[in-house]
């Protein structure tokens, strides 16, 4: 089968694409036929070798943490999942990814894929579409009434945030650019900040029940955005920790995604229902995987792409 994958860390010039062994499902997993995968930056970080501590890897490796596909075999005991079934995954960070023709999912992380869109771009909802759910309804408990501050808005995670904050009945301010502001308060963003005009912290005022913090800020500009917080509110960030400010009760929570079928099947249930919509930026061929990484890694990534198989 045809993949990408990559023998050493690097750049992205380590990725290559060539032909390897199709997998063969053990007990408790299935093989996928890949329609589509997605690139998340934390593909580019494994890559890189920043992560070898946190996420130790088997090389050579195939990245692609997202997964649309179909059900090729079921391995033993797997039940509930039938050849030919339509899926979507968000794999193991350190097990062989989707940038193939084919890939292994343990059973447990798979959740029916949405009916409402191509399959392919599919892959553009279980990483990105997870680490929403979570930070604001495991980490922070949004609820009705409640404002909140999401730092990144126009990206993959931040499109999703808006959208499921807005229909918890958050009061959502956005930061997001002249290119992705008409889309952000489409999914329900009641204020927009041009971060490129003026600085978040001076245009945000505030406080806000709940930060959501999606960009890469440095430790000050970070200190900063928990100042924003009212007392005894939450600052999560998927990128730079935040110091806590326990004089105000502020809490500050490092926020990381894990696999989890129920929550991804309501998120499908959710876009099938028209209530979460799935941006897709770009659609790119296998072979191009490897310029899309180069192209994260000089910053001129459009926003989310899936790659089709």
């Amino acid at each position: 089968m045809k993949a990408v994958r990559y023998h050493r860390f690097g750049d992205s010039d380590v990725l290559v694409q060539e032909e390897t062994e199709r997998p063969v499902p053990g007990a408790g997993e299935v093989l996928l036929r890949v329609t589509g995968t997605s690139f998340n930056p934390v593909d580019a970080a494994i890559r890189a070798g920043h992560l070898q501590q946190v996420f130790p890897l088997h090389l050579p490796h195939v990245p692609g943490i997202d997964a649309a596909g179909t059900v090729a075999e079921l391995g033993e005991g797997v039940e509930g999942w039938s050849v030919g079934a339509a899926v979507v995954a968000f794999l193991p960070m350190n097990a062989a990814g989707a940038a193939a023709e084919y890939v292994l999912a343990p059973a447990r992380t798979l959740a029916a894929a949405p009916k409402t869109v191509e399959l392919a771009d599919a892959a553009a909802l279980p990483a990105v579409g997870l680490t929403a759910w979570q930070a604001l309804f495991e980490n922070a408990e949004v609820r009705a009434g409640q404002t909140v501050l999401i730092n990144g808005a126009g990206g993959a995670v931040g499109g999703y945030a808006v959208q499921l904050a807005h229909q918890a009945g958050a009061h959502v301010t956005a930061t997001a650019s002249a290119r992705s502001a008409d889309r952000v308060r489409g999914y329900g963003a009641d204020r927009i900040i041009d971060y490129t005009a003026t600085p978040v912290t001076q245009a945000a005022g505030g406080p806000f029940d709940v930060v959501l913090n999606l960009a890469t800020t440095s430790p000050e500009e970070t200190a900063d955005l928990v100042r924003l917080v009212r007392d005894g509110g939450v600052l999560l960030s998927t990128t730079t920790p935040a110091p806590e400010d326990p004089a105000r009760g502020v809490r500050t929570v490092s926020v990381f995604v894990r696999s989890d079928a129920d929550q991804l099947a309501g998120l499908v249930a959710r876009v099938d229902a028209g209530t979460l919509h799935v941006h897709v930026a770009e659609r790119v061929t296998l072979s191009e995987l490897p310029a899309v990484h180069a192209r994260n890694d000089s910053g001129t990534l459009p926003g989310k792409t899936v790659i089709t198989v």
